[in-house]
């Protein structure tokens, strides 16, 4: 049976106001939110922290966040767990599924559909507004054809429990990459590194000198980041690019800023020939274990490259490490992100020019320090990156099956949740 969203839910239906008595909140805003991720919650006290003049809509469990600004941008999510106080931005539509009709996974899948953004951002392309957007009740006239909430449920259920194995790696590989840091910080910040006895090193009244970055352990040497790398980039303007999928992806900023701890064919979205790729890029292609930084946007962004082919974009710049591990440098630089942010020189859009930071000082240890640190850290790397791996192939195939059971070409069997193609 078909029937409006708007039928289905109530959209923007609560606010906060100033008789609500909260002592603080939890602020979601739209670039925190990304394909059902979220990057960052704040916790904001009231009366004591500013409150973002956009931080009105109020959200509870199975409500679904679609932001009404460049659809294409996938800034959206359902709320699956409570979050006390959770208030977010009003550039998100909030839409909250009557639960006797529809499903709220599943209406979540059908409006996150590859189709439906689509078609959201073609409307917003034709907004007289100063960026793309659409207002709520676009979504709200949405038409949608509704199986019984047995089998809205069914399909849900194999669709979500996709997304939660996704969502469990990128947990553990959250909590590797803390690993990691914790590492790096213990060795190369405090100095406690282990000493020829297996001692911590400082502690233990290992030797310290004064240098341009304060007192480090004798033999370590201060250098440029210029002389421990060499600069990969497209120095050119970028030629027009195809969303077709070819053998040339495409590194631009957005492959950088997505949950995945490594950037590889699967996480571009944008795509060359084989002539521009040989002709317009020759000077742009990143190796394995290149880093990658983004210069403009979301700056100060690292991923670590993995793959065969690659076109640099620009505002995106890989770091080829000669002399020096790219696993230790790539910690390095994820310690310092803040000093490299700090090179903004942007006023309207932030951005950073790579002359800067090639001036930054880095802490180079003795050999045999960082041999034993890059071969713990091989070891963390390898499992994010097979986590990394695994994510990529359950987003194939969750957004193979996607459409396959919203328009019923894949049947559900009710009992026991079996796929079955129609034939």
């Amino acid at each position: 049976m078909k029937y409006k969203i708007e039928e289905l839910c109530e959209i923007n239906s609560e606010n906060i106001s100033k008789s609500d008595d909260i002592k603080y909140i939890y602020y979601l805003d739209t670039s925190n939110l990304t394909r059902g991720t979220i990057n960052e919650i704040q916790k904001l006290i009231v009366g004591k922290d500013k409150l973002p003049s956009r931080a009105k809509r109020k959200v509870k469990v199975n409500d679904i966040l679609i932001s009404t600004v460049r659809p294409n941008q996938r800034h959206y999510g359902i709320i699956r767990k409570e979050i006390e106080n959770l208030i977010v931005s009003t550039g998100f539509a909030v839409l909250s599924p009557n639960l006797k009709k529809v499903n709220p996974e599943y209406l979540y899948w059908y409006l996150t559909h590859d189709s439906i953004v689509n078609y959201l951002q073609s409307i917003a392309e034709t907004s007289t507004s100063a960026y793309p957007s659409i207002k709520p009740s676009v979504i709200g006239g949405l038409e949608i054809d509704l199986p019984k909430l047995e089998e809205q449920k069914a399909i849900a259920n194999i669709l979500s429990t996709l997304d939660e194995k996704i969502e469990t790696n990128n947990q553990i590989n959250e909590k590797l990459e803390e690993m990691a840091q914790a590492l790096f910080k213990h060795w190369f910040v405090d100095f406690e590194f282990p000493n020829e006895n297996g001692e911590p090193y400082k502690s233990s009244g290992g030797e310290m000198v004064e240098s341009e970055l304060g007192m480090i352990p004798k033999g370590w040497e201060i250098c440029q980041l210029d002389d421990l790398v060499d600069i990969i980039d497209n120095r050119g303007k970028t030629p027009p690019l195809s969303q077709n999928k070819t053998n040339y992806p495409i590194i631009d900023v957005k492959a950088l800023t997505g949950t995945d701890r490594i950037v590889n064919y699967d996480n571009c979205s944008k795509f060359v020939d084989k002539n521009t790729y040989e002709t317009w890029f020759r000077s742009g292609h990143p190796k394995t274990g290149d880093i990658l930084l983004s210069t403009v946007g979301s700056i100060g962004e690292l991923k670590l490259f993995f793959g065969d082919k690659g076109c640099i974009a620009q505002n995106v710049v890989a770091l080829r490490t000669k002399n020096i591990s790219y696993l230790y440098l790539f910690q390095y630089m994820r310690h310092i992100k803040k000093q490299l942010i700090s090179y903004n020189i942007g006023s309207v859009q932030p951005s950073i020019k790579i002359t800067h930071v090639k001036k930054h000082k880095i802490l180079v240890p003795k050999k045999d320090i960082e041999d034993s640190f890059t071969e713990i850290i091989k070891n963390i790397s390898f499992l994010i990156f097979n986590n990394s791996i695994e994510n990529q192939r359950l987003v194939s195939i969750r957004d193979t099956l996607l459409p396959k059971l919203m328009s019923g070409e894949i049947h559900v069997s009710l009992d026991d949740e079996v796929l079955s193609e129609k034939n």
